[in-house]
């Protein structure tokens, strides 16, 4: 699951000074590209499957991250697992703690047109989405972002402010599964240690590599 959803750590690179309160939510999110460089905080996580009944609950994880543009960042979750992805700005390190196994992939075959992409990458963000402004719901602003590449695992991605601020985003993948992410004690702009962004496997354990 953490595979589909390493695009998805992402969204709380959207922390959007007050002084954009006004503006279309499309306008803050382009802010934000030209104007934040790193950023931490906290993050909720919850999961509903494909095949979920009805009234079933979410799977929720919860943690802390911190990035650095372009393509550097520490996403690491706490509770109910411990799981740890960073990625050095070449390449994506996945450390699943119970097993003991480290995945690693390159950067660049694992950000381009997924949600990671908006903020940690340095592409062309309307080259790679359609970015709409997707109206007012359950007290938020939302844009709609739709990936141009037909490939994408990701179908739509949602993201929602309340005055200003990034609250919340939506994922809908291709396998039917929906992510919703939630953001608090977001920083902008803090000094971050380049320790963060490096990674070494821990002794014994197994690395599977994509070549």
């Amino acid at each position: 699951m953490a595979r589909r959803l390493v695009a998805s750590l992402v969204a709380f690179w959207l922390a959007i000074t007050a002084t954009l309160v006004n503006a279309a939510p499309t306008d803050q999110l382009r802010a934000f590209l030209s104007d934040t460089k790193t950023a931490n905080g906290e993050f909720t996580q919850r999961v509903l499957a494909a095949n979920a009944k009805p009234g079933a609950q979410p799977s929720v994880s919860s943690g802390r991250f911190v990035f650095q543009r372009p393509g550097k960042f520490r996403w690491s979750y706490e509770k109910p697992y411990e799981q740890l992805l960073v990625a050095d700005g070449q390449k994506l390190f996945i450390f699943d703690k119970d097993l003991n196994q480290v995945t690693v992939k390159k950067l660049a075959a694992a950000l381009p047109a997924s949600p990671a992409s908006i903020l940690f990458g340095s592409g062309d963000l309307e080259r790679d989405f359609d970015i709409k402004d997707d109206g007012k719901r359950d007290g938020l602003e939302w844009i709609v972002a739709q990936p141009r590449a037909k490939d994408s695992p990701f179908e739509r991605i949602r993201i929602g402010f309340r005055d200003g601020l990034p609250a919340a985003m939506q994922l809908a993948d291709s396998f039917g599964q929906t992510t919703l992410l939630q953001f608090s004690k977001v920083e902008r702009n803090p000094r971050v240690d380049a320790q963060a962004f490096s990674f070494t496997p821990p002794k014994g354990a197994d690395i599977l590599e994509d070549r």
